[in-house]
């Protein structure tokens, strides 16, 4: 089996392939995610995953874990699960990077500052649909990958997650409570909880169509493909009808067609 990991600011996904003959499973037979936390040691990850895929009825013993791939936006956890899958796996994990991308051509000013989840969600979008595209990635971070209809990484945007602005609201404020992102019932907040929702969620939805209007425009391409991703993007994209489809696992399917791409080399 093939394990995928997508380590992230606020939480940590695995995502785990089968070989099928000589290939991976298309699909991740699981995914899972847990907490990120920068003070965890590569004994404390290490258990984590041990038991998730013990009460996932994996048996390690039968179907044995052969390679790992990692997309990481955490520097300081690389060295942490770079020893985990040494000592745990007995695997030399590999990293996705603006090198390690699986021949992702790049029309930016330094791919090195390019986080590697989101050249995975590049390398997975161009693969499925081979035409021009634009990834958001609703993470910590929300992020915006345009990718041409030749398959060049031409650049995007980077804005603050909805969770980073109730975070914010909440710390500079005296009196404005910590929320939860949710569709409010109405526009008209009839109470602070409410109307911090509803700026929450309708400014963020405002934000990202005006965002996708200009990056279409710069494009100037009739035919590009929106695909939203992320944890909050089920929440935030059925509100936005440019986007057109809606994929979770995106960003570890990335990390396996990358990782497949650069063995065969």
């Amino acid at each position: 089996m093939f394990l995928a990991i997508d380590i992230g600011n606020t939480n940590i996904t695995f995502g785990l392939f089968k070989f099928n003959g000589k290939n991976l499973s298309d699909k991740p037979l699981q995914i899972w995610a847990v907490a990120t936390s920068k003070k965890k040691t590569a004994d404390e990850y290490a258990i984590k995953i041990l038991d998730i895929l013990y009460y996932s009825n994996i048996d390690l013993k039968k179907q044995k874990i052969k390679n790992i791939a990692i997309a990481s936006v955490v520097p300081s956890l690389d060295t942490v699960f770079a020893n985990l899958t040494k000592k745990y796996f007995n695997i030399e994990a590999f990293f996705v990077n603006s090198k390690n991308s699986g021949g992702l051509k790049y029309k930016y000013a330094n791919p090195d500052e390019i986080g590697a989840d989101r050249i995975a969600d590049a390398v997975a979008v161009y693969k499925k649909y081979k035409t021009a595209s634009i990834v958001i990635d609703f993470g910590t971070a929300t992020t915006f990958d345009c990718i041409d209809k030749k398959g060049w990484y031409l650049g995007g945007v980077i804005t603050a997650g909805p969770l980073i602005s109730a975070e914010a609201l909440s710390n500079r404020t005296a009196k404005l409570p910590l929320v939860n992102i949710s569709m409010p019932p109405n526009p008209i907040g009839t109470t602070t909880v409410e109307g911090m929702q509803s700026g929450l969620y309708y400014g963020y939805i405002g934000l990202v169509k005006e965002i996708l209007s200009r990056l279409k425009k710069q494009m100037k391409d009739k035919n590009i493909k929106i695909i939203a991703t992320g944890g909050l993007s089920c929440l935030i994209a059925r509100e936005i009808k440019e986007i057109e489809t809606i994929i979770p696992e995106l960003t570890i399917n990335g990390i396996k067609f990358i990782w497949e791409k650069e063995r065969k080399k």
